[in-house]
């Protein structure tokens, strides 16, 4: 590839390639789904404040420079978007909901070297919660039926799953300094009629779990209502 683009050109074709991006926000890129650079690379160059330039082996160009913020520095809302198609939701049901649950389920789950995503736990009704996360498709198998297992000892109404699901996020260090930006991307989903899941956040962060086979329609209409298409296309 000749860079960094906004999102993948073969999803969007009117994706734009970035002249610059911050260390934190291609960690949080490539940490999401994009396939550009490998996320170790980014740690080290970051960690030791080394700037990076993805350019294309066959094709001279400018490529983009990932570099440190620069404070002052007028940064973009949404720099880019990643998404995720290795996903998959498990939902545990009718969980007595009292200190320790959550570790009861996490505990052999995490001992199964299975790597949890999103976690969503809702707010308890008549002693009961319920609670839903991520894990990787390739794991939906075996942590299926792990957790039917740790259901029966909980007492659990019941476990169900969906491994076509994905994950779509927002990336972007301008976050920090603007509000109404998760406003944004669910009015935009929303009018394309796509129903959000789960919904995760961290500082420069939104990351929503929709159905898959809504993932191009929603990427190209976030796409297009944060502005990120090329100049011009």
């Amino acid at each position: 590839v000749d860079g960094v683009y906004t999102t993948d050109p073969r999803v969007e074709p009117r994706a734009r390639r970035l002249d610059r991006i911050t260390f934190e926000e291609m960690l949080e890129m490539a940490s999401l789904g994009a396939k550009v650079l490998q996320i170790r690379s980014v740690e080290f160059a970051g960690k030791y404040k080394v700037p990076l330039r993805v350019l294309s082996s066959f094709e001279d160009g400018p490529g983009t420079l990932i570099t440190l913020e620069e404070h002052g520095v007028e940064e973009p809302l949404i720099s880019g978007i990643a998404f995720n198609r290795d996903e998959a939701q498990i939902t545990v049901t009718g969980i007595p909901d009292r200190p320790g649950v959550a570790s009861a389920i996490f505990g052999p789950i995490a001992r199964r070297n299975i790597e949890v995503d999103v976690i969503v736990q809702s707010i308890g009704q008549d002693g009961l919660t319920s609670m839903s996360f991520t894990v990787h498709r390739n794991d939906y198998p075996a942590a299926m039926e792990l957790l039917a297992q740790v259901a029966d000892e909980l007492g659990a109404r019941a476990v169900g799953g969906d491994d076509k699901i994905a994950k779509i996020s927002l990336v972007g260090v301008g976050m920090r300094s603007h509000a109404g930006v998760a406003a944004a991307m669910f009015e935009a989903l929303s009018a394309e009629g796509i129903n959000i899941r789960m919904i995760s956040t961290s500082e420069i962060k939104i990351s929503v779990i929709v159905d898959e086979k809504y993932v191009e329609l929603a990427v190209r209409s976030l796409h297009e209502a944060f502005g990120l298409a090329q100049a011009g296309v």
